[in-house]
């Protein structure tokens, strides 16, 4: 079995938020077909932690299982027909890299994403999106190994239950699985997402009237450089909590007295979406703005010691420097009791706390 197993390891360079945490056991594995092997070996212990980039993560105290990175390399086109062209990435690839491959490659579905942190192994467990983009609108299927038997299983898109930032990668039927690659549908031509009046803006303003996928890619980057903060220079994992899902009915009264409201209907989503109608009426259920929930309730630019949340986006919890895990999570914590008590809104974190 070749890997590398480390032991009493600092995993503050193996998260974004650059917190402070140790594994007892750090394992990582480049090799798809040295997982079946390392199934066994972690058999009678506990569950591994599966960690990917590390952008989706808040350690708040050193994990008490072994942690297993992937670092699968690979990048291929599959094939080239009707359906368009299938391309494959090893779930240790860096997304951004993998998303500029295929641009390179001439293909179009991937650049509304572009910039995302994490790698691509990660990408389904939450079902990345950005700009009018899901992740799930392009994915064809994915391989991953159990941890707990070591078989190896391909998923398609159904069996991943893709929901708003969800999937069932990250309930508990799912988590005993490692992602080792995955698998899109893109396009040599295909609409552009341009929905989204800043993406529009920043094309305007380079001049771009007929713009292509490249382009557009381009654009996101621009606009995503100046909105977040980078991680190797402030500690962030972006977004920190979900745009919260709500009735119609809940909304318009949220919407009566708040005005200003951002709201934006939401289409059905898969078995762990929480996407629904609203039970007042036929309604499609509506996405509000968790940073214009924040913002509203005073905490944009707030800091608590090292603990902190971004200047320019109130979505964005930040470590300014030595701050720990645990005092990022109790601010949010208190961020998310503020959003409760004055909109009776729950907001629930997209990072995976430990």
């Amino acid at each position: 079995m070749a890997i590398n197993e480390r032991t009493g390891v600092s995993l503050r360079a193996s998260n974004s938020f650059g917190v402070e945490a140790r594994a007892a056991r750090l394992i990582e594995v480049e090799d798809a077909g040295d997982l079946a092997a390392l199934a066994e070996h972690l058999r009678d212990g506990p569950a591994p932690l599966v960690l990917g980039g590390g952008s989706n993560i808040l350690f708040t105290r050193d994990p008490p299982m072994p942690v297993v990175r992937i670092a699968v390399p690979g990048r291929r086109l599959l094939a080239d027909d009707a359906r368009g062209v299938l391309v494959e990435g090893g779930a240790g690839e860096p997304w951004h890299d993998f998303v500029q491959w295929t641009l390179a490659q001439g293909l179009a579905g991937l650049e509304n994403l572009s910039l995302i942190p994490g790698t691509v192994g990660a990408s389904p467990i939450q079902n990345i999106g950005a700009y009018g983009v899901e992740m799930r609108e392009r994915f064809d299927s994915l391989d991953a190994v159990s941890l707990r038997d070591g078989t190896r299983r391909r998923f398609d898109v159904a069996e991943c239950g893709f929901g708003y930032r969800d999937s069932v990668f990250r309930h508990e039927e799912g988590r005993g699985w490692a992602i080792v690659a995955v698998r899109f549908r893109l396009a040599r031509e295909a609409p552009l997402h341009l929905d989204y009046g800043e993406i529009r803006e920043e094309l305007r303003a380079q001049g771009i009237a007929r713009p292509a996928a490249h382009d557009v890619a381009r654009a996101v980057c621009a606009i995503r450089r100046r909105k977040l903060p980078d991680p190797a220079v402030l500690g962030n994992a972006g977004s920190f909590f979900r745009n919260p899902i709500v009735d119609a009915a809940v909304a318009d009264a949220l919407a009566t007295r708040e005005p200003g409201l951002p709201r934006f209907p939401v289409a059905p989503s898969g078995a762990h979406g929480s996407v629904r109608a609203s039970t007042e009426d036929s309604r499609p259920a509506v996405k509000l703005s968790a940073g214009w929930l924040i913002e509203r309730c005073g905490w944009k630019g707030h800091r608590e010691g090292d603990a902190g949340v971004h200047e320019r986006h109130a979505l964005v919890l930040v470590n300014h420097g030595s701050a720990s895990g645990a005092q990022i999570a109790a601010l949010a914590e208190r961020i998310a009791e503020s959003v409760h008590d004055r909109f009776g809104v729950v907001l629930e974190p997209e990072p995976t706390i430990v």
